[in-house]
């Protein structure tokens, strides 16, 4: 499809797009438009005929808090109607995860951040390290015979998968069974936890009658 430079005025936000972005990660997308705004060819707003945004309503609102005069569109005319409402929805769904494991070990956090990635709490950890301080992550629980256990899962990026993290507190922590400093020894979000200590974060009441 060809991509179009346009004026910003003649492209009108979506009222019905569902996806939302607020406070500081909208502030981080308008400062990512500010230092990247080649970004914006290669992902160009999406339009139907009416110049409605299909693709790329929060960007639009942050070209305009950037101070964009113009902005690269692509026209998708030929969608029916329900195909538009299809687009609109399937455009903001993330597929995949992100690989935890791969950010924090290959990755510098303080660009991940300014690009937009919410982080997990090993920010937090990072921000109050001293400077030279190494550092201490607490050693995942292994699962290892003849424990008894459940697995519970839910679909990647999902409101239940935010919903159980909150709620089980999960947090960063290093890869059990590794030599801290080899090759293996890495960070990346629990994702075993005793009952007991899953107790103390949910404050079960384990008493039996």
């Amino acid at each position: 499809m060809k991509i179009d430079k346009v004026n910003i005025s003649t492209v009108k936000a979506n009222p019905n797009n569902p996806r939302v972005i607020k406070d500081s990660k909208f502030r981080k997308l308008v400062q990512s438009i500010k230092d990247f705004p080649e970004m914006l060819e290669i992902r160009p707003i999406v339009v139907n005929h009416d110049m409605i945004v299909l693709g790329g309503n929060m960007r639009l609102k942050a070209c305009k808090e950037a101070g964009l005069k113009e902005v690269p569109i692509i026209h998708a005319d030929n969608l029916t109607e329900e195909q538009q409402r299809e687009f609109i929805i399937k455009d903001n769904v993330s597929g995949g995860e992100w690989d935890w494991e791969l950010l924090a070990n290959e990755w510098d956090t303080d660009l991940l951040d300014e690009w937009g990635l919410d982080l997990p709490e090993i920010d937090d950890i990072i921000d109050n390290a001293e400077d030279g301080e190494e550092i201490e992550l607490p050693q995942s629980v292994q699962l290892e015979p003849p424990m008894e256990y459940i697995l519970i899962m839910a679909e990647p990026n999902s409101v239940d998968w935010e919903e159980m993290k909150e709620l089980l507190q999960l947090q960063m922590v290093r890869r059990g069974g590794y030599k801290k400093g080899s090759a293996f020894d890495s960070l990346g979000l629990e994702r075993v936890i005793t009952w007991d200590e899953l107790k103390n974060r949910i404050n079960v009441n384990s008493s039996t009658k």
